[in-house]
Protein backbone atom coordinates (compact mmCIF):
# COMPACT_ATOMS: atom_id res chain seq x y z
CA UNK A 1 0.00 0.00 0.00
CA UNK A 2 3.04 2.30 0.84
CA UNK A 3 4.23 1.66 -2.02
CA UNK A 4 1.29 2.26 -4.14
CA UNK A 5 0.60 5.49 -2.74
CA UNK A 6 4.40 7.26 -3.30
CA UNK A 7 4.21 6.20 -6.77
CA UNK A 8 0.75 8.45 -7.18
CA UNK A 9 1.62 10.65 -5.15
CA UNK A 10 5.15 11.38 -7.53
CA UNK A 11 3.19 11.07 -10.62
CA UNK A 12 0.82 13.90 -9.28
CA UNK A 13 3.92 16.16 -8.30
CA UNK A 14 5.99 15.18 -11.43
CA UNK A 15 2.80 15.81 -13.80
CA UNK A 16 2.44 18.96 -12.25
CA UNK A 17 6.04 20.12 -12.67
CA UNK A 18 5.99 18.94 -16.09
CA UNK A 19 2.71 21.16 -17.15
CA UNK A 20 4.40 24.24 -15.41
CA UNK A 21 7.52 23.78 -17.57
CA UNK A 22 6.10 22.97 -20.77
CA UNK A 23 3.94 26.30 -20.02
CA UNK A 24 7.35 28.64 -19.17
CA UNK A 25 8.42 26.67 -22.36
CA UNK A 26 5.66 27.57 -24.31
CA UNK A 27 5.80 31.34 -23.03
CA UNK A 28 9.25 32.10 -23.88
CA UNK A 29 8.97 30.78 -26.90
CA UNK A 30 6.35 34.21 -27.40
CA UNK A 31 8.49 36.55 -25.99
CA UNK A 32 12.13 36.50 -26.14
CA UNK A 33 12.56 38.88 -23.56
CA UNK A 34 11.12 37.34 -21.30
CA UNK A 35 12.62 37.80 -18.21
CA UNK A 36 13.04 41.65 -18.84
CA UNK A 37 9.29 42.47 -18.69
CA UNK A 38 7.54 43.16 -14.83
CA UNK A 39 4.51 41.55 -15.43
CA UNK A 40 6.32 37.99 -17.07
CA UNK A 41 7.95 38.45 -13.96
CA UNK A 42 5.33 38.78 -11.46
CA UNK A 43 3.69 35.71 -13.48
CA UNK A 44 6.43 33.21 -12.78
CA UNK A 45 6.67 34.18 -9.44
CA UNK A 46 3.61 33.64 -8.86
CA UNK A 47 3.46 30.35 -10.94
CA UNK A 48 6.57 29.57 -9.17
CA UNK A 49 4.96 30.04 -5.60
CA UNK A 50 1.78 27.72 -6.52
CA UNK A 51 3.83 25.03 -7.16
CA UNK A 52 6.34 25.54 -4.48
CA UNK A 53 2.70 25.17 -2.47
CA UNK A 54 1.92 22.15 -4.10
CA UNK A 55 5.03 20.29 -3.34
CA UNK A 56 4.98 21.12 0.34
CA UNK A 57 1.48 19.72 0.64
CA UNK A 58 2.62 16.30 -1.39
CA UNK A 59 5.51 16.09 0.41
CA UNK A 60 3.60 16.59 4.19
CA UNK A 61 1.94 13.57 2.72
CA UNK A 62 5.19 11.72 1.54
CA UNK A 63 6.75 12.54 5.22
CA UNK A 64 3.57 10.63 6.83
CA UNK A 65 4.23 7.68 5.45
CA UNK A 66 8.38 7.71 6.45
CA UNK A 67 7.15 8.79 9.26
CA UNK A 68 7.52 5.39 11.45
CA UNK A 69 11.23 4.26 9.40
CA UNK A 70 14.26 5.43 11.12
CA UNK A 71 18.10 4.63 11.21
CA UNK A 72 19.16 3.32 14.23
CA UNK A 73 22.67 4.50 15.49
CA UNK A 74 23.67 1.34 16.61
CA UNK A 75 23.39 -0.11 13.33
CA UNK A 76 25.23 2.49 11.26
CA UNK A 77 28.42 2.21 13.88
CA UNK A 78 31.00 -1.03 13.82
CA UNK A 79 32.67 -2.32 16.68
CA UNK A 80 35.16 -0.51 18.36
CA UNK A 81 34.21 3.47 17.34
CA UNK A 82 33.58 5.82 19.73
CA UNK A 83 31.17 8.78 19.41
CA UNK A 84 31.65 11.99 21.87
CA UNK A 85 28.81 12.20 24.37
CA UNK A 86 28.07 15.83 23.66
CA UNK A 87 27.45 14.60 19.77
CA UNK A 88 24.74 12.41 20.93
CA UNK A 89 23.26 14.46 22.59
CA UNK A 90 22.71 16.51 19.14
CA UNK A 91 21.87 13.45 17.20
CA UNK A 92 19.27 12.46 19.68
CA UNK A 93 18.09 8.92 20.88
CA UNK A 94 17.26 6.31 18.68
CA UNK A 95 13.70 6.59 17.42
CA UNK A 96 13.86 10.34 18.33
CA UNK A 97 15.26 12.41 16.10
CA UNK A 98 16.06 16.55 16.61
CA UNK A 99 15.53 19.07 14.47
CA UNK A 100 17.03 21.18 16.40
CA UNK A 101 20.59 22.86 14.12
CA UNK A 102 24.01 21.91 15.44
CA UNK A 103 26.06 24.64 13.88
CA UNK A 104 23.86 27.08 12.37
CA UNK A 105 25.91 29.49 9.63
CA UNK A 106 25.51 31.67 7.47
CA UNK A 107 27.31 30.58 4.18
CA UNK A 108 30.11 32.69 2.25
CA UNK A 109 27.58 32.68 -0.77
CA UNK A 110 24.71 33.43 1.29
CA UNK A 111 27.15 37.15 2.40
CA UNK A 112 27.62 37.81 -0.83
CA UNK A 113 24.05 37.79 -1.66
CA UNK A 114 23.16 40.23 0.94
CA UNK A 115 25.53 42.49 0.49
CA UNK A 116 25.26 43.43 -3.12
CA UNK A 117 22.27 43.92 -5.60
CA UNK A 118 22.24 41.18 -8.47
CA UNK A 119 22.03 43.18 -12.01
CA UNK A 120 20.02 39.56 -13.24
CA UNK A 121 16.98 38.15 -12.38
CA UNK A 122 15.78 39.03 -9.40
CA UNK A 123 15.49 36.22 -6.93
CA UNK A 124 16.15 34.44 -4.05
CA UNK A 125 19.48 32.74 -2.55
CA UNK A 126 18.20 29.82 -2.19
CA UNK A 127 17.15 29.73 -5.95
CA UNK A 128 20.25 30.02 -6.91
CA UNK A 129 20.40 26.28 -8.24
CA UNK A 130 17.15 27.04 -10.26
CA UNK A 131 18.70 29.24 -13.19
CA UNK A 132 21.80 27.84 -14.58
CA UNK A 133 24.05 30.56 -14.82
CA UNK A 134 26.70 31.11 -17.52
CA UNK A 135 30.55 30.76 -18.08
CA UNK A 136 32.69 30.61 -21.18
CA UNK A 137 34.25 27.65 -19.86
CA UNK A 138 32.20 24.32 -20.95
CA UNK A 139 31.19 21.48 -18.28
CA UNK A 140 34.18 19.33 -19.94
CA UNK A 141 36.50 21.51 -18.64
CA UNK A 142 34.77 21.17 -15.40
CA UNK A 143 34.67 17.65 -14.86
CA UNK A 144 38.25 17.22 -16.26
CA UNK A 145 39.51 19.33 -13.37
CA UNK A 146 37.73 18.05 -10.69
CA UNK A 147 38.66 14.42 -11.58
CA UNK A 148 42.12 15.72 -11.34
CA UNK A 149 42.21 16.70 -7.68
CA UNK A 150 42.06 13.11 -6.50
CA UNK A 151 39.94 14.26 -3.38
CA UNK A 152 39.71 11.32 -0.79
CA UNK A 153 36.28 12.92 -0.74
CA UNK A 154 34.11 12.36 -4.01
CA UNK A 155 33.75 15.15 -5.64
CA UNK A 156 30.93 14.66 -8.07
CA UNK A 157 29.43 17.59 -10.83
CA UNK A 158 25.67 18.76 -11.88
CA UNK A 159 24.55 22.39 -12.78
CA UNK A 160 24.15 23.14 -8.68
CA UNK A 161 28.23 22.61 -8.44
CA UNK A 162 28.52 24.30 -11.59
CA UNK A 163 26.52 27.28 -10.51
CA UNK A 164 28.51 27.71 -7.08
CA UNK A 165 31.42 27.56 -8.94
CA UNK A 166 31.17 30.15 -11.34
CA UNK A 167 29.72 32.62 -7.76
CA UNK A 168 33.50 31.82 -6.83
CA UNK A 169 35.20 32.45 -9.33
CA UNK A 170 33.83 34.92 -11.84
CA UNK A 171 31.28 36.77 -9.88
CA UNK A 172 33.42 37.67 -6.67
CA UNK A 173 36.95 38.45 -7.50
CA UNK A 174 38.15 40.53 -5.43
CA UNK A 175 36.58 38.58 -2.38
CA UNK A 176 38.37 35.58 -3.31
CA UNK A 177 41.40 37.09 -3.71
CA UNK A 178 41.47 38.13 0.03
CA UNK A 179 40.22 34.84 0.68
CA UNK A 180 42.91 32.93 -1.37
CA UNK A 181 45.90 35.53 0.91
CA UNK A 182 44.59 34.68 4.68
CA UNK A 183 44.46 31.01 3.18
CA UNK A 184 48.15 30.92 2.72
CA UNK A 185 48.59 31.29 6.59
CA UNK A 186 45.51 28.72 7.76
CA UNK A 187 44.89 26.72 5.66
CA UNK A 188 48.23 24.53 6.39
CA UNK A 189 47.51 24.75 10.48
CA UNK A 190 44.20 23.54 9.76
CA UNK A 191 45.91 20.82 7.40
CA UNK A 192 48.38 20.01 10.13
CA UNK A 193 44.79 19.76 12.71
CA UNK A 194 43.01 17.88 10.51
CA UNK A 195 46.40 15.03 9.67
CA UNK A 196 46.53 14.75 13.59
CA UNK A 197 42.59 13.44 13.67
CA UNK A 198 43.28 11.32 10.88
CA UNK A 199 40.79 13.15 8.66
CA UNK A 200 40.72 14.23 4.69
CA UNK A 201 42.89 17.61 4.77
CA UNK A 202 40.45 19.15 1.89
CA UNK A 203 37.87 19.48 4.84
CA UNK A 204 40.23 22.78 5.52
CA UNK A 205 38.33 24.15 2.69
CA UNK A 206 35.07 24.15 4.78
CA UNK A 207 36.98 27.21 7.29
CA UNK A 208 35.94 29.16 3.51
CA UNK A 209 32.29 28.21 3.25
CA UNK A 210 31.98 28.89 7.06
CA UNK A 211 33.15 32.39 7.78
CA UNK A 212 35.26 33.72 4.44
CA UNK A 213 38.49 33.02 7.00
CA UNK A 214 37.16 36.08 9.31
CA UNK A 215 38.06 34.92 12.99
CA UNK A 216 35.62 37.15 14.44
CA UNK A 217 32.76 36.45 12.28
CA UNK A 218 29.49 36.13 14.15
CA UNK A 219 26.57 34.50 11.89
CA UNK A 220 22.33 36.04 12.43
CA UNK A 221 21.73 32.56 14.45
CA UNK A 222 24.99 33.96 16.75
CA UNK A 223 27.23 31.35 15.55
CA UNK A 224 30.46 32.87 16.65
CA UNK A 225 34.20 32.38 14.80
CA UNK A 226 35.94 31.10 11.91
CA UNK A 227 34.04 27.63 12.22
CA UNK A 228 31.07 29.04 13.10
CA UNK A 229 29.84 27.11 16.34
CA UNK A 230 26.98 27.88 18.34
CA UNK A 231 26.90 27.97 21.99
CA UNK A 232 25.79 24.69 23.19
CA UNK A 233 28.13 22.94 20.49
CA UNK A 234 30.91 24.38 21.65
CA UNK A 235 30.56 23.45 25.00
CA UNK A 236 29.96 19.98 24.28
CA UNK A 237 33.55 19.88 22.13
CA UNK A 238 35.22 21.39 25.35
CA UNK A 239 35.83 24.87 24.10
CA UNK A 240 36.08 27.35 27.28
CA UNK A 241 33.16 30.26 27.14
CA UNK A 242 33.25 32.77 29.72
CA UNK A 243 32.59 36.91 30.80
CA UNK A 244 36.62 36.88 29.56
CA UNK A 245 37.28 34.20 27.07
CA UNK A 246 35.54 32.64 24.11
CA UNK A 247 37.40 30.32 22.13
CA UNK A 248 35.18 29.78 19.62
CA UNK A 249 36.95 33.16 18.40
CA UNK A 250 40.07 31.06 18.22
CA UNK A 251 40.72 29.16 14.92
CA UNK A 252 43.33 26.80 16.33
CA UNK A 253 40.96 25.54 19.03
CA UNK A 254 37.98 26.15 17.00
CA UNK A 255 39.28 23.94 14.30
CA UNK A 256 40.20 20.88 17.23
CA UNK A 257 36.82 21.34 17.91
CA UNK A 258 35.29 20.92 13.86
CA UNK A 259 37.80 18.36 13.66
CA UNK A 260 36.29 16.19 16.78
CA UNK A 261 33.00 16.86 15.22
CA UNK A 262 33.48 15.75 12.09
CA UNK A 263 35.32 12.89 12.87
CA UNK A 264 32.12 11.80 15.19
CA UNK A 265 29.88 12.74 11.83
CA UNK A 266 31.50 10.40 9.85
CA UNK A 267 31.45 7.49 12.25
CA UNK A 268 27.16 7.49 12.25
CA UNK A 269 27.12 8.27 8.80
CA UNK A 270 29.89 6.72 6.67
CA UNK A 271 30.06 9.52 4.26
CA UNK A 272 32.14 12.37 3.86
CA UNK A 273 29.33 14.46 1.85
CA UNK A 274 26.89 14.03 4.94
CA UNK A 275 29.09 14.33 7.34
CA UNK A 276 30.02 17.91 5.99
CA UNK A 277 26.08 18.41 5.69
CA UNK A 278 25.32 17.39 8.99
CA UNK A 279 28.34 20.18 10.27
CA UNK A 280 25.33 22.83 8.25
CA UNK A 281 22.14 21.49 9.83
CA UNK A 282 22.56 19.23 12.43
CA UNK A 283 23.46 15.34 12.97
CA UNK A 284 19.42 14.57 13.79
CA UNK A 285 17.93 16.61 10.61
CA UNK A 286 20.62 14.72 7.99
CA UNK A 287 18.89 11.34 9.82
CA UNK A 288 15.25 13.03 8.92
CA UNK A 289 16.57 12.99 5.84
CA UNK A 290 18.07 9.36 5.32
CA UNK A 291 14.63 8.49 7.01
CA UNK A 292 12.06 10.62 4.33
CA UNK A 293 14.28 9.50 1.73
CA UNK A 294 13.17 5.95 2.45
CA UNK A 295 17.16 4.82 3.63
CA UNK A 296 19.17 7.00 1.38
CA UNK A 297 22.78 7.31 2.52
CA UNK A 298 23.91 9.76 -0.30
CA UNK A 299 24.02 13.25 -0.28
CA UNK A 300 22.11 13.70 -3.51
CA UNK A 301 19.73 11.04 -2.26
CA UNK A 302 18.66 12.93 0.84
CA UNK A 303 19.30 16.62 -1.49
CA UNK A 304 15.41 17.60 -1.49
CA UNK A 305 14.81 16.05 2.24
CA UNK A 306 17.27 18.55 3.62
CA UNK A 307 17.06 22.04 4.71
CA UNK A 308 17.45 24.67 1.91
CA UNK A 309 20.89 26.01 3.03
CA UNK A 310 22.36 22.66 3.49
CA UNK A 311 21.86 21.85 -0.14
CA UNK A 312 23.74 24.91 -1.19
CA UNK A 313 26.11 23.43 1.37
CA UNK A 314 28.00 20.64 0.29
CA UNK A 315 28.00 22.58 -3.51
CA UNK A 316 29.30 25.17 -1.97
CA UNK A 317 32.33 23.18 -0.15
CA UNK A 318 32.88 21.83 -3.66
CA UNK A 319 33.38 24.87 -5.05
CA UNK A 320 35.43 26.61 -2.83
CA UNK A 321 37.78 23.38 -3.26
CA UNK A 322 38.13 23.89 -6.50
CA UNK A 323 38.53 27.38 -6.59
CA UNK A 324 41.60 26.81 -4.10
CA UNK A 325 43.23 24.27 -6.84
CA UNK A 326 42.27 25.99 -9.93
CA UNK A 327 42.45 30.07 -8.93
CA UNK A 328 45.22 30.39 -11.24
CA UNK A 329 43.05 29.45 -14.19
CA UNK A 330 40.60 31.93 -13.10
CA UNK A 331 43.00 34.46 -13.09
CA UNK A 332 42.62 35.07 -9.76
CA UNK A 333 45.50 36.22 -7.71
CA UNK A 334 45.61 35.54 -3.73
CA UNK A 335 46.35 39.40 -2.20
CA UNK A 336 49.22 39.50 0.50
CA UNK A 337 48.27 39.71 3.60
CA UNK A 338 50.33 40.61 6.44
CA UNK A 339 50.78 37.59 8.34
CA UNK A 340 54.23 36.57 10.33
CA UNK A 341 55.63 33.26 8.80
CA UNK A 342 56.09 31.97 12.38
CA UNK A 343 53.94 32.74 15.61
CA UNK A 344 55.34 31.50 18.93
CA UNK A 345 52.44 30.20 21.17
CA UNK A 346 53.28 30.86 25.49
CA UNK A 347 51.45 29.73 28.67
CA UNK A 348 49.92 32.62 30.61
CA UNK A 349 49.24 31.78 34.33
CA UNK A 350 48.30 35.04 35.61
CA UNK A 351 46.21 37.75 35.05
CA UNK A 352 47.24 39.49 31.91
CA UNK A 353 46.80 42.76 30.44
CA UNK A 354 47.00 43.57 26.43
CA UNK A 355 48.46 47.06 27.29
CA UNK A 356 50.88 45.40 29.54
CA UNK A 357 52.15 43.53 26.77
CA UNK A 358 52.11 46.34 24.68
CA UNK A 359 54.41 48.05 27.01
CA UNK A 360 57.09 45.83 27.12
CA UNK A 361 57.08 44.34 23.54
CA UNK A 362 56.22 47.31 21.18
CA UNK A 363 53.34 45.39 19.54
CA UNK A 364 49.98 46.91 18.42
CA UNK A 365 47.35 46.16 19.79
CA UNK A 366 45.44 45.43 16.31
CA UNK A 367 48.19 42.76 15.94
CA UNK A 368 47.97 40.87 19.33
CA UNK A 369 44.13 40.99 19.10
CA UNK A 370 44.74 39.39 15.60
CA UNK A 371 46.48 36.59 16.85
CA UNK A 372 44.29 35.95 20.18
CA UNK A 373 40.80 37.19 19.07
CA UNK A 374 39.43 34.73 21.49
CA UNK A 375 40.20 37.34 24.32
CA UNK A 376 37.40 39.70 24.50
CA UNK A 377 38.45 42.41 26.97
CA UNK A 378 41.95 42.40 26.32
CA UNK A 379 42.82 40.46 29.24
CA UNK A 380 44.02 37.04 29.49
CA UNK A 381 42.23 35.91 33.16
CA UNK A 382 44.99 33.22 33.62
CA UNK A 383 44.25 32.70 37.37
CA UNK A 384 41.29 30.61 36.17
CA UNK A 385 43.62 27.44 33.75
CA UNK A 386 46.59 28.38 31.98
CA UNK A 387 45.72 30.10 28.79
CA UNK A 388 47.74 29.98 25.53
CA UNK A 389 49.11 33.69 23.74
CA UNK A 390 50.34 33.90 20.83
CA UNK A 391 52.99 36.22 19.48
CA UNK A 392 54.75 37.06 16.10
CA UNK A 393 58.27 35.70 16.90
CA UNK A 394 59.85 38.80 16.54
CA UNK A 395 58.19 39.87 19.82
CA UNK A 396 58.75 37.04 21.73
CA UNK A 397 62.46 37.71 23.23
CA UNK A 398 61.10 40.72 24.81
CA UNK A 399 58.04 39.00 26.29
CA UNK A 400 59.75 36.60 28.10
CA UNK A 401 63.20 38.61 29.06
CA UNK A 402 60.28 40.63 30.96
CA UNK A 403 57.94 38.66 31.83
CA UNK A 404 57.95 39.65 35.58
CA UNK A 405 58.27 43.36 34.85
CA UNK A 406 55.06 42.85 32.28
CA UNK A 407 52.92 41.16 34.96
CA UNK A 408 53.65 43.78 37.88
CA UNK A 409 53.28 46.88 35.20
CA UNK A 410 49.75 48.53 37.00
CA UNK A 411 48.32 45.85 37.55
CA UNK A 412 46.61 47.72 40.51
CA UNK A 413 45.30 49.83 37.54
CA UNK A 414 44.03 46.71 35.29
CA UNK A 415 43.00 44.35 37.65
CA UNK A 416 41.31 45.85 40.40
CA UNK A 417 37.50 45.08 41.72
CA UNK A 418 35.82 48.25 40.15
CA UNK A 419 37.62 47.85 36.86
CA UNK A 420 37.08 44.20 36.95
CA UNK A 421 33.76 44.23 37.33
CA UNK A 422 33.26 47.01 34.89
CA UNK A 423 34.39 45.14 32.27
CA UNK A 424 32.22 41.80 32.78
CA UNK A 425 29.29 43.90 33.17
CA UNK A 426 29.71 46.71 30.58
CA UNK A 427 28.08 49.24 33.31
CA UNK A 428 29.63 50.99 36.21
CA UNK A 429 31.33 49.08 39.51
CA UNK A 430 27.90 49.65 41.36
CA UNK A 431 26.02 47.77 39.02
CA UNK A 432 23.87 45.77 41.04
CA UNK A 433 22.99 42.13 39.79
CA UNK A 434 19.45 41.55 38.78
CA UNK A 435 17.82 37.56 38.19
CA UNK A 436 15.07 38.48 35.68
CA UNK A 437 13.11 35.03 35.04
CA UNK A 438 11.53 35.34 31.61
CA UNK A 439 7.57 35.47 31.36
CA UNK A 440 5.11 34.50 28.21
CA UNK A 441 5.11 37.03 25.63
CA UNK A 442 8.46 38.99 26.91
CA UNK A 443 11.52 39.64 23.93
CA UNK A 444 14.67 40.90 25.21
CA UNK A 445 13.76 44.43 23.76
CA UNK A 446 10.51 44.26 26.15
CA UNK A 447 13.27 43.12 28.96
CA UNK A 448 15.53 45.36 28.39
CA UNK A 449 13.61 48.48 28.00
CA UNK A 450 12.18 47.26 31.47
CA UNK A 451 15.27 47.90 33.34
CA UNK A 452 16.89 50.56 30.98
CA UNK A 453 19.51 48.27 29.23
CA UNK A 454 20.73 47.08 26.24
CA UNK A 455 19.46 44.08 24.23
CA UNK A 456 23.61 43.71 23.45
CA UNK A 457 24.35 43.24 27.29
CA UNK A 458 21.55 41.06 27.92
CA UNK A 459 23.63 38.89 25.15
CA UNK A 460 26.48 39.44 26.57
CA UNK A 461 25.85 38.68 30.03
CA UNK A 462 23.75 35.44 29.37
CA UNK A 463 25.63 34.27 26.24
CA UNK A 464 22.49 34.10 24.15
CA UNK A 465 20.80 34.82 21.27
CA UNK A 466 17.66 36.68 20.38
CA UNK A 467 15.14 33.22 21.05
CA UNK A 468 14.67 33.54 24.58
CA UNK A 469 12.22 30.88 26.25
CA UNK A 470 9.60 30.76 28.86
CA UNK A 471 11.05 30.28 32.30
CA UNK A 472 14.32 31.37 31.30
CA UNK A 473 16.69 33.28 34.20
CA UNK A 474 18.59 36.05 32.86
CA UNK A 475 21.26 37.85 34.81
CA UNK A 476 20.65 41.73 34.05
CA UNK A 477 23.22 44.34 35.56
CA UNK A 478 21.99 47.68 36.66
CA UNK A 479 22.52 50.85 37.98
CA UNK A 480 18.88 51.40 38.49
CA UNK A 481 16.79 49.94 41.22
CA UNK A 482 14.72 47.94 39.86
CA UNK A 483 12.31 47.81 36.34
CA UNK A 484 11.43 50.96 34.80
CA UNK A 485 8.01 52.45 36.24
CA UNK A 486 5.26 53.27 34.19
CA UNK A 487 1.75 54.70 35.16
CA UNK A 488 -0.61 51.51 34.84
CA UNK A 489 0.13 48.84 36.94
CA UNK A 490 1.93 46.43 34.11
CA UNK A 491 5.90 46.78 34.29
CA UNK A 492 5.92 47.79 30.42
CA UNK A 493 3.85 50.30 28.19
CA UNK A 494 0.97 49.84 26.73
CA UNK A 495 2.03 49.77 23.04
CA UNK A 496 0.34 53.06 21.34
CA UNK A 497 -2.04 52.25 17.87
CA UNK A 498 -4.23 53.59 16.27
CA UNK A 499 -7.60 51.76 14.13
CA UNK A 500 -8.56 52.87 10.56
CA UNK A 501 -10.35 51.07 8.04
CA UNK A 502 -8.97 47.40 7.92
CA UNK A 503 -5.61 48.32 9.37
CA UNK A 504 -3.99 49.15 12.69
CA UNK A 505 -1.52 51.56 13.08
CA UNK A 506 1.27 51.10 14.89
CA UNK A 507 4.11 53.74 16.35
CA UNK A 508 7.34 52.32 17.33
CA UNK A 509 9.01 52.58 20.87
CA UNK A 510 12.37 52.34 21.37
CA UNK A 511 14.15 49.12 21.45
CA UNK A 512 11.32 47.76 19.43
CA UNK A 513 12.52 45.43 16.28
CA UNK A 514 10.63 44.03 13.64
CA UNK A 515 9.98 40.64 15.14
CA UNK A 516 8.73 42.18 18.22
CA UNK A 517 6.16 43.96 16.68
CA UNK A 518 4.83 41.13 14.83
CA UNK A 519 4.71 39.06 18.07
CA UNK A 520 1.84 41.77 19.19
CA UNK A 521 -0.83 40.77 16.22
CA UNK A 522 -2.36 37.93 16.28
CA UNK A 523 -1.63 36.12 12.71
CA UNK A 524 0.68 38.97 11.39
CA UNK A 525 4.26 37.90 10.52
CA UNK A 526 7.53 40.13 10.22
CA UNK A 527 7.51 39.86 5.98
CA UNK A 528 3.40 41.26 6.47
CA UNK A 529 4.71 44.37 7.87
CA UNK A 530 7.55 44.45 5.47
CA UNK A 531 5.93 44.37 2.44
CA UNK A 532 3.09 46.92 3.53
CA UNK A 533 5.31 49.23 4.80
CA UNK A 534 7.89 48.97 1.79
CA UNK A 535 10.88 47.45 4.37
CA UNK A 536 13.54 45.29 4.00
CA UNK A 537 15.44 43.19 6.48
CA UNK A 538 18.10 45.57 6.52
CA UNK A 539 15.94 48.93 7.07
CA UNK A 540 16.22 50.56 10.54
CA UNK A 541 12.71 51.63 12.28
CA UNK A 542 12.94 54.79 14.77
CA UNK A 543 10.78 55.48 17.79
CA UNK A 544 7.58 57.20 16.82
CA UNK A 545 7.61 55.42 13.22
CA UNK A 546 4.22 54.15 12.41
CA UNK A 547 3.66 51.18 10.87
CA UNK A 548 0.80 49.91 8.90
CA UNK A 549 -0.50 46.53 10.00
CA UNK A 550 -3.50 44.42 8.60
CA UNK A 551 -5.91 43.34 10.78
CA UNK A 552 -5.99 39.69 11.57
CA UNK A 553 -8.97 38.25 10.21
Amino acid sequence: MKKVLTILLMLSLFSGVSFSATKVKEEKKEKKSFFTKKENKSDIKKERDSLRLVVKELQAQLDSIYSSEYISISDTLTEGDTINPGFMELFGEEGDFLDTVAISTDSLLSMWYNKRELSIYEFQPEDIDSIPLTSNIPDSVYIQRLQKMNSFIALPYNQSIRNHIIYYTEKMPEKMETILGLSNYYLPIFEEILDSYGLPLELKAMAIIESALNATAVSRANAKGMWQFMYSTAKRYDLHINSYVDERFDPIASAHAAAKYLRDSYLIFGDWALAIASYNCGAGNVNKAIRRSGGEKDFWGIYRYLPRETRGYVPSFIAALYTLNYYKEHNLCPKQVPMPPHVDTLKVNKMLHFEQIMHYTGISKEELKSFNPQYLHDIIPGTEKEYILRLPYQYTAKFIDNEEDIYKYKDSVYFNPGALKKIQTGTSADATRIVHKVKKGETLSHIANKYRVSVNNIKRWNNCGTNIRIGQRLVIYTNNKGPEKTSSSSSTAKPKTTTSGNYIYYTVRKGDTLWDIAKMFPGVTMNDIMQLNGLTRKSKIHPGTKLKIKKAN
